[in-house]
Order: structure tokens, then sequence, then C-alpha cells
């Protein structure tokens, strides 16, 4: 199999019989990792006949979503990445519109889009208008997506969705499983209100796919159409059956390296932890900067597949920036497979927790605050670190923060590429969301939890739920999880507190925050949603108790009765 998508593709365009080709058309087939990570993407617009300026909205919108789609984040998935696109192109056209007074939409810059987007596995398609995308089964023509057209009488009708009709756009998405030999195709109205599934199938035995397209359109104008006439076609050739990688070839671990030793211009120092997975090394580059080297320990060092996922952390640091992650060390020539990172000096959040047992409140939001910054760098990426702990922060003279481990990230853009590439489930248990072990879908709502629960434990030096966690293998296991209250007579939190603890923690990750900047603030004064215990419904506040209350009544009812049957 190949280690990317391969696709065939063609296409075609013309005027019909107008006299301007409102139509336009683009397609991109990337190669390499750019391939693996971003796919290939076809794209066809249709400018509304009444506006003479809609072929240049037609034109913007197919080549700047190629454009910007390509330089959007390889870490989101296509989904995000299309859609802030198109609702950036659409912003843009209407703007354009109202700078120029144009009222009347039919004679502005709006037109009709049609994607399509193929990665890994997976067709994505996103529609808006009455372009369309139709899947070739045999005879068989299958449209993928409905037109947004609203009728005005049996042979008239208006468009009802364009790109630069109105300030908001809502965008059709539809994903689907793809397999060798599949065919899509694209098309304006001017070809698919006037050909046939049997037109179709004769095209496809053509070799030439932009041939077959215009034997399209040129069979659609023979049947009357008076339209302009465009049409795309792709035919998926094979699937990847390997993971994108990050190096054409995985290079030697260097098992040698000592205390003394040098490699690629890389002195070593020291050695900072070793076990059979993996092992860390202290390094100084020739200017005297000293930087991390992470390698595969001997149990890992042999899987090929491992070590690319090995080196996707110095991919993810080299994506993201913040003063509160890790960063990469400069690029280098490599002759080995190791990870070369910045060192950060300080200690790690366990020492400092266990030297500081009673932190000062101020001091634990200071360094929430700085967790934060560097969680929302990654999750603008759509990246989920996943195993956020205190071993992995590190703290420094200064009271500088940073998060210096991101081995086990979840990148939901390459994800798409190839399921399970990165992300597996952290073994922490301690700090693990729920989510995980229930089987419930995962998101960046379980790095707010980790937050949380380090939150928790330098305050009260416990942790929220115990050891329960670590029991969890269902949803209903996971109903089952009691949060300990932080606040008591003797830690001194205030109630306010804990319930914003107890919201970033919370077993159910529907019921956490929207924002990380929510449990910020409410870490520095009581929510609007907080209410004391003493006004809030006895069953939130005692529901053992109340419980227990109605047990108690029910047997001292069934008792009452016992006694009242007996005497007669």
């Amino acid at each position: 199999m190949p280690p990317t998508l391969q696709v065939e593709v063609g296409q075609y365009s013309a005027a019909g019989r107008k006299t301007v080709n409102q139509d336009a058309m683009a397609l991109r087939v990337a190669e390499g990792f750019e391939q693996a990570v971003k796919g290939t993407v076809l794209a066809v617009a249709d400018g509304i006949s009444s506006s003479p300026r809609s072929q240049v909205a037609s034109e913007i919108t197919v080549t700047t979503l190629l454009e910007d789609y390509y330089a959007t984040p390889q870490a989101w998935t296509v989904k995000t990445s299309v859609r802030r696109v198109i609702e950036s192109l659409n912003s843009w056209l209407f703007a354009q519109n109202r700078h120029a007074r144009t009222s009347d939409l039919n004679q502005g810059l709006v037109c009709t889009l049609t994607a399509l987007v193929l990665k890994g596995h997976h067709a994505h398609i996103f529609h808006v208008g009455d372009s369309r995308v139709s899947q070739v089964l045999g005879t068989s023509l299958e449209p993928l997506t409905d037109d947004h057209i609203s009728y005005i009488s049996e042979d008239r009708f208006l468009l009802a969705r364009a790109v630069g009709a109105q300030a908001q756009i809502e965008i059709d998405y539809l994903c689907i499983d793809i397999r060798p030999g599949d065919v899509f195709l694209l098309t304006t109205d001017g070809v698919h209100e006037h050909i046939t599934g049997v037109d179709v199938a004769e095209a496809m035995t053509l070799a030439n796919l932009d041939l077959a397209c215009r034997q399209l359109a040129e069979k659609a104008l023979a049947a009357g159409s008076p339209d302009n006439v465009t049409a795309q076609v792709v035919r998926v050739v094979g699937l990847p059956d390997e993971m994108p990688k990050v190096a054409d070839h995985v290079l030697p671990v260097p098992n040698d390296l000592v205390p003394g030793s040098s490699i690629d211009g890389l002195e070593i120092l020291k050695e900072l932890h070793h076990s059979s997975r993996s092992r860390i090394l202290l390094a100084r580059q020739a200017d005297g900067v000293s930087v991390v080297i992470k390698m595969p320990g001997l149990e890992t060092g042999q899987d090929p597949d491992y070590l690319q996922r090995f080196l996707f952390e110095e991919w993810v640091a080299r994506k993201v920036n913040s003063n509160h992650l890790v960063k990469a060390a400069a690029e280098r020539t490599r002759s080995a497979s190791y990870v070369a990172l910045e060192y950060v000096e300080g200690t790690t959040l366990r020492q400092w927790m266990l030297d500081h047992p009673q932190p000062e409140l101020e001091t634990v939001r200071k360094i929430i605050e700085q967790l934060v910054s560097g969680l929302r760098a990654l999750h603008r990426l759509e990246v989920i670190h996943q195993d956020l702990r205190p071993e992995n922060v590190m703290i420094d003279s200064h009271g500088a923060v940073r998060i210096i481990d991101l081995g086990s990230v979840a990148v939901p853009g390459l994800e798409e590429a190839m399921p399970g590439l990165l992300g597996t489930m952290p073994g922490t248990f301690q700090y693990t969301a729920p989510e995980y072990l229930s089987g419930e879908p995962i998101t960046w709502r379980a790095d707010q939890y980790s937050l949380g629960v380090i939150a928790y434990e330098m305050l009260t030096g416990e942790l929220p739920y115990g050891s329960q966690v670590a029991k969890v293998r269902t949803r209903a296991d996971q109903k089952r999880l009691r949060y300990r209250d932080a606040d008591n007579s003797d830690n001194g939190i205030p109630e306010w507190l804990n319930f914003a603890l107890a919201t970033a923690c919370h077993r159910d990750s529907y019921r956490r925050y929207d924002a990380l900047s929510e449990f910020v603030a409410d870490l520095r004064k009581p929510s609007s949603r907080f209410k004391p215990r003493s006004k809030r419904p006895l069953m939130e506040s005692h529901p053992v108790k109340v419980w227990q209350a109605i047990a108690f009544l029910q047997f001292l009812i069934i008792l009452w009765l016992l006694m009242a049957d007996s005497m007669m």
C-alpha cells in the first residue's frame, strides 16, 4: 500500500452558450507529508448569472480556499481548517458588497461553493448553494449534497444560500469513508442537470480524466444546457497503509552516548533519566546553550512505528509557540534518532508541591494561570496535551512555569490521516480524565480536568476523587464517582473556590467550564453560578442525607402499616 493517499484527477470548465464563464474551479494534489496531513482538495464555484461581478467572486473563492487551506496549521482537522477559511471568505465578500453599497445581492460578489477534501481514509465535503458533489456507482450518480434553493414556482427558484450573501454563513458538512476505486464528481448546475449516470460511466472509461470531464460538459451542452459547464472528477487509486512520517527514514538510536561523548555537534554533559522506554541526557551546543536530548530506550528503540511517533514530540514543539511550553532546540542535520528540546532549569511542580505543602492562594493562582496559557496555545491548534501532571511541569527560581513534556499529545489533524498515530491514553490515573477510561469522547476538556486536579492537590494535598478514577471502566462507573469537597475548617479554602475546583474537574466533561479563562476568573472571585450550600436545594447540598431520610421515613411507614395490620 502507498505511504499516502493516491488519486487521479481531472477537470474542465467552459462558458458554454454564455459569453462569460462565471464558474470557477481549482484542485491541488499535495505530495509527501503535506498529502498525509492536508490531503487532496477539489473545489467548484458558480456565480449568480444576474451579477456582472459574480465570476470574480467564484475565482476568488476557489483560489483562496486552496491557498489558505494549505496554510492553516497542520494540526487542525479538515473540518476546522476549511470552515474557518470559508467563513473568512464569506466575511470578506460580504464586506465588499456592503462597502460597494450593493443592496441587491444579485448584483454583488456572490457565488456557490462545493469543496471535496480527500485525506487518509475519508472524504470531507463542504457545500453552500446548488453546485454539487456526487459519487459514481456504476451507472448511477448519487448526490452527496443538497441543493440550497427555494422554489417560487414550478420553474422559478432562488438560491437560498451562497458565499457572500449574508454576514454569517451556514455550511453543510459531510464526512464519509473512502475505498480504492471510489469516484467522486463535482459539477455546477449547468452540467449535473443535463447528464445521467450512464453518461458519467461512459466518460470514466477514458484514461485521461480531463477528457472525461470535457466529454461530460459537451454532453450537457448537447442535451440543451444553457449555462456554464464545469466538472471535476477524482478517482481513489490507493489508501495509505502507513502513518505519515516526519522523517523519510528512521535513523538508528544512539545507545552509546555517555558524558564526555558528542553527537551532531552536541557535547553530552550528564544523564537526567533512564528507563526501559526512554533515556534523557543533558547536552551543550557549540554556542554554550544547554539542550535536552530524548531518545527511545532498549524496549522501544527497535520499533520503527514507535520511533516515528517519538519524533512527533519535537514536531509539535516546533508548531506551538508559548513561553509556557517547552520549545524545540535549533534544527540540525542528524545522524541518529533523538528529540532535541530546550533545557528548562528549575524544579518540577511535584517537588515544588512537596517543598510548599501549604502554598499561598495567590501563588497557586499564578501557577494555574501560566499553565492555562500553555494549554491554550495547544488548544488553539486543536492539540490535546493528555498527560498534564506535576512531573511534567517545571518552575524556575522566578516562578515561571513551563510544560516540558509533549510526548503524549493528541493531534486530531494527524489522527485523521492515520488513526492511532498519536495520543495513546496516558497511564497516570490520578490526573487522567475519567472519560478516557469509560470510552466517552475526548476533547480539550480532558486537559481541563487534569488542570483542576493539580489545582485541587496544590491547595489540599489530596486528590478530588482519591483512587476512584482508576477503577472506572464504564459510563456507569464514571457516574458513581464522588467528588470530595476541598473546603473545610482546616485549610481555609472558601466555599466559592471549592465550586471552581469542582467544576474544573467534574466527572462529566460537559459540565466543566466552556473556556479555561472562566476557570481562571473563578479562582479569583465567586462565579455568578455559585450558590452557597445554605441557599442550595437540600437535595443538591446534601443528597446522601436526603436519601437516608427518605429511606428512614419509608421504613417508619412500613413498620406502622405492619403494626396496624397485626392489630386488626
